[in-house]
Parts: structure tokens; C-alpha cells; sequence
């Protein structure tokens, strides 16, 4: 590893024009906008130029000198092994902006997950002490005590050791089924919050048991030890590439794509984004969408399922036929359950 110290600091200029550009004015502050996120990505992780430059949209020589104009500025780039560069950051590490919305991210995990419920408060109190003191208290006052119990935090703990050390980290697993599958062997390569419980998920090679990549559970997760053993971080290993096709954690080799179609008083919220994986198809008062999500054994998408149930009859699922099939099933089984009157009281 390299440490690129600065060769310089630029001369800031200034001018009343600003306030309405001209092209070459509109062009230089696309480049300063592009700085900035550069110097976020940098600090955030380990990037490439040719990351970069699909990240930017623009050619690896600009991403080239835009790295050079942050030396100048006065960043420690540093250049490690396989031409990579990182910036390191020092002083605050959150902004408030992103205090703030780190803060409301999770409290959201805090009021409607049980899991880490302390671990979340104490991240919360940390953030905010961050934050002018005429905000902090009308912050901390929002958090309210939910009665959780903190089942899983010990558990984070074991993994957080297992993750930052580099050890092989033992555990016994109890399945959906309530059988335990004893005697695990996970090198942790990732934790992910699902999108659809809010609950963690560790990611890691099981190296034991079927010697692959694997999803467990954290609340699942019983009888954690640290193994003698020690791993390092798998360089091949891409969380984004993993999760590419999970609606929540559930990533699969072989991805299936579900095409579903929305009645107009859906189509405004569907319209809006927020949905991974998901592609418009076509739009004329109706909306269909394609959603790409990976499947368990059975071959279906699990965690797409609740999803698309939760909009009633404002979505109609259309291909493929055996997922239609699992979606008409659970609304029959629903109506065949409750579609009778409730009996009468005489007493």
C-alpha cells in the first residue's frame, strides 16, 4: 500500500455569475458535484478507475485527474496493491445531513424489529450526540421503549467479533422447521437487514457443512462460539453481486423474473420506485411490472409472495404459471377460511 500525499492546495475562486451559468460554468460545477461524490465513494470503500468511471459515467482518464484534483486539494489518496484508491477520513464521520438520516434509518429498525434492541438505542444516542443540542433532545424523546427482548444481541456480538478478527465463528442453527442443525462452521463475509422483517441476516462460507456461501438468520442462531481457526476476507466475494436478486436476503443462481400487473389506484404508488429489482413494462391507466427475486428449494420467490399479497386485489400476478398458481392459492385458502359469517351471540 501507498499513501499519495498532497502536492498542493488548489486557489478558490469566486464570482457573482454564478448565479446564472453559462455552459462552461454549468460544466465546471458538474465536475465539483462529481469531486464530492468521488470523495464519499473513496472514503467509503476500496474503488477502482474503472468502478469509478461506470459509477460517474465518464472515462477513466477523468476519473484519473479528478483523483489528481483531489490530491491538490489536499486528500491523502492512497493507492493500494491492484491499483485501487481509497481516501482515509478522519475528524466527524457523519455529516449531519447523513447523521440525521442515519438516525431516522434506525430508529425505523428499532421501533419495528425486536432484534438489537439495545445495540440500536446506543447507536442512536452515538449519532445524535453528533447533533446541536436544540435537536437532540426532541430526537431522543422520539424513541420510545418498545418491550423488546434483546434475544439476538449477544449473538451480534459473537458474530461482530468473529467478522472484525477474522474467526471462525461455531454455532448450532435451528431451521423454520424447528430442527437444529448443530455444529456450523461460517467465515463471516456479510450482515444484511432485511427489507421485509426488518431482522439481521448473517452471510458467510459454511465451511462444514455443504462448503458454500449461505444465509442464516441471526435469531436462529444458538450456541456461538469462536473457533480456534482464523480466515481472511474472501476478495471474490461481492455483497452487491450476492444480493443482486434477493427481494430481502434470499439470493439465488438462478433468479426468476415475475411479471405483475397493477390496477390504476396502485399504479401512483408503484410509479413512485422504491421497489429493487423491478422494471416497468407497460403503462395505460393499468401498470405492469417485471420483479426479479431469487427462490428457495421449492422454487419460488418466498420473500416476493408477502409482497404482492399485501396489495390485495389492486395486483393481479400474471407469469410465471406456478407463481400465479402459489399467489391464487394463498387468496383461496384466505377466502375458504373466512368467507363465513361470524356465528351469532344468543346468549
Amino acid at each position: 500500500m501507498r499513501t499519495v500525499h498532497s502536492m498542493g492546495d488548489p486557489t478558490p475562486t469566486t464570482s457573482p455569475e454564478l448565479r446564472t451559468p453559462n455552459p462552461r460554468q454549468a460544466k465546471t460545477w458538474d465536475k465539483a458535484k462529481r469531486l464530492s461524490a468521488l470523495l464519499s465513494e473513496l472514503q467509503a470503500r476500496r474503488c477502482t478507475t474503472a468502478d469509478l468511471a461506470r459509477r460517474f459515467a465518464v472515462g477513466q482518464r477523468s476519473i484519473q485527474r479528478d483523483i489528481d484534483a483531489l490530491r491538490r486539494m489536499g486528500h491523502d489518496v492512497v493507492e493500494h496493491a491492484g491499483q485501487t484508491y481509497s481516501i482515509p477520513r478522519s475528524g466527524t464521520l457523519l455529516r449531519p445531513a447523513e447523521a440525521l438520516a442515519a438516525y431516522a434509518a434506525i430508529r425505523l429498525a428499532h421501533h419495528h424489529s425486536p432484534a438489537l434492541n439495545s445495540h440500536y438505542r446506543h447507536a442512536l444516542h452515538s449519532i445524535s450526540m453528533a447533533l446541536p443540542e436544540r435537536i437532540r433532545h426532541t430526537l431522543n424523546a422520539s424513541v420510545r421503549d418498545t418491550g423488546a427482548t434483546p434475544f439476538a444481541e449477544r449473538q451480534m456480538e459473537m458474530v461482530a467479533t468473529a467478522w472484525m478478527d477474522g474467526r471462525v465463528l461455531n454455532f448450532d442453527y435451528r431451521r423454520p422447521n424447528g430442527q437444529l442443525e448443530t455444529g456450523n462452521e461460517l467465515c463471516v463475509f456479510f450482515i444484511e437487514i432485511s427489507r421485509d422483517n426488518l431482522a439481521p441476516y448473517v452471510i458467510g462460507l459454511e465451511r462444514r457443512r455443504r462448503g458454500q456461501v449461505r444465509t442464516f438468520k441471526l435469531s436462529r442462531m444458538v450456541n456461538l462460539s469462536l473457533h480456534q481457526d482464523t480466515y481472511e476476507p474472501d476478495p471474490d466475494f461481492d455483497p452487491q453481486q450476492f444480493l443482486s436478486d434477493a427481494w430481502g436476503v434470499i439470493g439465488s443462481d438462478h433468479p426468476l423474473t415475475v411479471t405483475v400487473r397493477f390496477a390504476p389506484e396502485a399504479a401512483y404508488r408503484v410509479l413512485e420506485g422504491g421497489f429493487p429489482n423491478a422494471t416497468l413494462i407497460r403503462r395505460d391507466g393499468y401498470v405492469e411490472m417485471e420483479f426479479r427475486a431469487g427462490v428457495d428449494r421449492s422454487g419460488l420467490p418466498r420473500e416476493l409472495l408477502p409482497f404482492l399479497l399485501g396489495w390485495g386485489p389492486r395486483a393481479e400476478v400474471l407469469s410465471p404459471p406456478h407463481v400465479r398458481e402459489a399467489w391464487l392459492a394463498e387468496l383461496r385458502e384466505t377466502l375458504a377460511r373466512y368467507d363465513t359469517p361470524p356465528a351469532r351471540n344468543t346468549a
